[in-house]
């Protein structure tokens, strides 16, 4: 016995070897959410831990070993015997980004890299993996659309064929036993209800049972169908359908070939008639299971007790949630017994009281008797019995308000079952369809306890069942992939479908099997009768050109990493696969050729070793033909950082270029938004330049967004905007480069020191004076003058003459070393007036030195080409770095009166 205790309190583990007498407390140093027991080591557990690690156990919890980390919740299975290689295999699925997850096998005590299998070639949804029996399910994206893989007794993946025009939004695995797969999956046209899809033994192929299934929300989010599968009889199924707004229940027996309604009661619980014509009026059934395995739900049936259905539900035309009754089947189905009426606040064992269990029947609900477990009322959570229902001691928890702890109650029925089963006991019964005894091609026996006897069965009991064959009926039969039932009954193809088309795996000179429309119910028994003319018919695979090429990446997606291996898978439809060479060209100048289809079912991996877009193309070619497919991938890198290049003062009315530099400059395909001071709406561009302008003086913001793959890094810039000014390049004494280390943060906190420095020299006011500190090394600045508003307004030739004579008194300060800081205790600083400050970068006066524009030019270049070259080796810069470097056009005619 193993017990968990609270983890509020403490992570533990209480186990017990002698029957709860004794119990040994094992501390945990993980908190665990959920167990998953071995089906056949007993001492075998796996224990998963709130932060998505998964352990391992083979002591039945006394120690414990880390299987991996980035687990998703609920997606790791054990082993099964004979598909598996090792009893000890775990499949799981592991969590690699937001949108990724891969699909590994991994050894219970050895979970390492080397260990670890990946029997799928490339990353699949999260929370996408199912195994279950002998199929395992993945779930692929491409663009948005889900590509559904299965893999039958641990074989390749093949996508799941699915009518072409189901156009899937969501697909869950509803049973898998019997060699065949049942899917409910909801279609492009639907929001409550599923559509339920049944397989071949292959798990490939899928045709509709059964339209517009009920559908609804689980307590944990999860998605449920209403559909259920009865025990004890292999292929019975109970279903609610919507129906013009109205939810019916459906029986089938074949697996879903037949559906029909449930024929009502004829009489209630007080004898008298029921009148319930079929279709108008039929019993309807609340199939929803229980999510706790301690409580019953709303429907129950057992391998124990074959044909025997016990469900609440209610008559009419609709399932009703108003006069809600239990109902009982003995014969599987085909009558059914009312047996007593519920309120809404009962669940499916009847209960006159709190004391819930008060009323018992023995004869399959045909009489019932009051028992009193206990001296107050107590509420039922749940029942506990041994597995294998063979016990004669049942234990009831529950609590007596909603305040108290947990009650237990053990309830012993041997006082009224005190001798075992004879011969006597038994009857026969014969399992049927509405007096159709061939069901699943054969005549099932069942031999069952009568319903008044009380004996005991014994541990030994098993369910006796004896069957012959039947002939072969059209009704054994199905309609086969691509064939769609007509009002008739008979199969024809869909209007998208092409009977003559073949598999990929038919080789000249083999043979295959070619559909007659139909195929033979899975698990169906029946021989003789019409089954030739049903059979799929064995032929000569015909020579045939290759048909249907798909080219896809693993990761389905049409973007990738640059320096990583990129996978490429490549399916072929129709065509002789074994004698189909493919070629892949990967679009950078390598390609490479299979001869065959077969060789390449692992995918074929790539690495990129440039940035682009590249044409990726394959081309399967035999002696009758071709077919090519292409994609054109994306292959990207990480971007790093960006920096807005944009000038720190900006004419009114004068266009300005912005410039976003990348980190890496290569990236791969990118986009730019750019948010220019207070335009609502961006500009988009391609290009990492826009030119633009600004139509009124003062401080304005610009910030560019670029967007690289999943990547979006931003910088932003504040532009002084003004009519006119000056500027002129400063250097400084070479300790200052000793002390620059060359980031955003030291550059502003720099301006401002150096801004004050020249203030406190010249006399300069602070509103008519801007600094800015260049990036890179050797520690360059550059300063802005600004004309006096109350002196110039509207004088351009007073702005001019003012901003020269401001000009002159900070170079004269400038060249006779007056301008100095200290920058920390023992270093001091001499700012100077840059070579050729004479030429001004902006200038308002008509006469320009040619030469002069010209060297200046070229120490600007130089200088950006310094700057680019060492910024590659910095630190990226931050958002709040201002920081100019502009080329300055010589001024034309129309615009010598203002800056430039």
């Amino acid at each position: 016995i193993m017990l968990l205790t609270d983890p509020e309190v403490e992570s533990s583990l209480l186990i017990s070897s002698d029957e709860g007498a004794t119990y040994q407390k094992y501390r945990l140093s993980f908190y665990i959410l959920s167990l998953l027991f071995h089906p056949e080591q007993e001492d075998w557990i796996l224990a998963y831990s709130h932060d998505q690690k998964l352990y391992s156990s083979v002591e039945f919890g006394r120690k414990w070993q880390l299987v991996h980390e980035r687990v998703a919740p609920n997606r790791f299975y054990w082993s099964k015997m004979g598909l598996d290689k090792e009893p000890g295999l775990i499949h799981l699925e592991t969590s690699i980004s937001e949108g990724q997850a891969l699909y590994v096998t991994c050894k219970l005590q050895n979970c390492t890299d080397a260990n670890k299998g990946k029997p799928f070639p490339g990353y699949i949804d999260p929370n996408s993996l199912v195994v279950q029996d002998e199929y395992v399910f993945v779930q692929v994206s491409t663009a948005g659309k889900p590509i559904y893989y299965v893999s039958a007794k641990r074989d390749v993946f093949t996508p799941m064929k699915l009518p072409k025009y189901t156009l899937p939004k969501d697909l869950h695995v509803i049973s898998t036993d019997e060699n065949r797969v049942v899917a409910a999956v909801q279609e492009w046209n639907q929001n409550e209800t599923y559509n339920l899809y049944v397989s071949d033994m292959s798990g490939v192929y899928y045709t509709l049972a059964l339209e517009n299934v009920v559908s609804s929300m689980g307590p944990e989010g999860n998605v449920m169908v209403d559909l259920y599968e009865i025990a004890g009889i292999k292929g019975m199924f109970l279903a609610n359908k919507k129906t013009d707004n109205q939810v019916k229940t459906y029986i089938t027996y074949n697996r879903g070939r037949d559906w029909r309604l449930l024929q009502a009661p004829s009489r209630d619980l007080r004898g008298n008639s029921i009148h319930c014509v079929l279709p108008y009026c039929s019993l309807h059934l609340h199939l929803h299971v229980s999510a706790n395995p301690y409580t019953s739900g709303n429907i129950a049936s057992r391998d124990s007790a074959p044909g025997i259905i016990v469900a609440s539900g209610s008559i009419g035309s609709e399932l009703t949630t108003n006069n809600v009754s239990v109902f009982i089947t003995s014969d599987a189905g085909n009558t059914w017994r009312q047996v007593r009426l519920l309120d809404n606040a009962q669940v499916l064992v009847p209960c006159a009281t709190a004391i819930c269990i008060s009323r018992l029947s023995f004869d399959e609900g045909r009489q019932w008797n009051k028992y009193s477990f206990t001296n107050t009322p107590l509420f039922v959570d749940g029942v506990l019995g041994e597995p294998g229902e063979e016990t004669l001691i049942m234990t009831i928890f529950g609590h007596v308000s909603h305040r108290s702890e947990w009650q237990l109650v053990k309830i012993d029925f041997r006082s009224i079952f005190n001798k075992r089963c004879t011969e006597a006991d038994y009857q026969t019964w014969h399992l049927h369809n509405q007096g159709e005894p061939c069901l699943m091609g054969v005549k099932r026996i069942y031999r069952k306890l009568k319903p008044t006897s009380r004996c005991v069965m014994g541990k030994t009991y098993s369910v006796s069942m004896t069957s012959g064959p039947c002939d072969c009926t059209e009704a054994d039969f199905e309609c086969d992939y691509g064939y769609e039932r007509r009002t008739d009954g008979k199969c024809a193809p869909a209007f998208w479908f092409n009977p003559s088309s073949m598999s990929r795996s038919c080789t000249t000179g083999m043979t295959f099997l070619n559909s007659t429309g139909y195929r033979k119910v899975v698990s169906n028994n029946c021989t003789a009768g019409v089954s030739v003319e049903y059979t799929a018919r064995k032929q000569q695979c015909p020579v045939q050109a290759p048909k249907g090429l798909h080219l896809v990446t693993s990761e389905g997606t049409l973007m990738a990493t640059l320096g990583t291996n990129v996978t490429f898978l490549v399916f072929l439809e129709e065509g002789d696969g074994a004698r189909t060479s493919i070629t892949l060209d990967f679009g950078d100048g390598h390609a490479l050729t299979y001869s065959n289809v077969s060789s390449i079912e692992d995918g074929i991996k790539h690495i990129y070793k440039a940035v682009g877009i590249y044409r990726v193309t394959a081309t399967g070619e035999n002696s009758l033909g071709s077919e090519t497919a292409m994609l054109y991938l994306h292959v990207t890198c990480q971007l790093e950082y960006i920096h807005l290049s944009a000038p720190f003062v900006a004419v009114r009315n004068k266009e300005v270029n912005l410039t976003a530099v990348l980190w890496p400059s290569q990236v791969g395909t990118v986009t730019y938004i750019w948010w220019i001071g207070n335009n609502t709406e961006p500009v988009i561009t391609l290009e990492g330049s826009v030119a633009c302008t600004f139509s009124r003086e003062g401080i304005t913001t610009v910030t560019v967004q670029v967007s690289a793959g999943n990547t979006i890094l931003q910088d932003r810039k504040t532009i002084a905007v003004h009519e006119y000014f000056r500027s002129h390049l400063l250097t400084f004494s070479s300790n200052m480069d000793d002390h620059n280390p060359d980031v955003a943060e030291w550059r502003l906190d720099m301006s401002r020191v150096i801004r004050s420095a020249l203030i406190q020299a010249t006399g300069v006011r602070e509103d008519q004076l801007l600094v800015t500190v260049l990036p890179g090394l050797p520690t360059a600045a550059e300063f802005f003058l600004l004309p006096d508003k109350q002196l110039t307004e509207g004088k351009p030739e007073k702005s001019s003459a003012h901003l020269d004579q401001l000009s002159e008194v900070l170079l004269s300060a400038l060249n006779q070393n007056l301008v100095q800081f200290t920058l920390r205790p023992g270093v001091q600083v001499t700012v100077y007036a840059a070579h050729l400050s004479a030429a001004p970068l902006v200038d308002t006066s008509e006469n320009h030195s040619g030469s002069a524009m010209l060297m200046l030019l070229s120490v600007v270049v130089v200088g950006l080409a310094v700057f680019v070259i060492y910024k590659f080796k910095s630190p990226a810069p931050s958002q709040s770095e201002s920081f100019i470097r502009f080329l300055v056009p010589p001024p034309t005619n129309q615009n010598r009166s203002s800056g430039s």
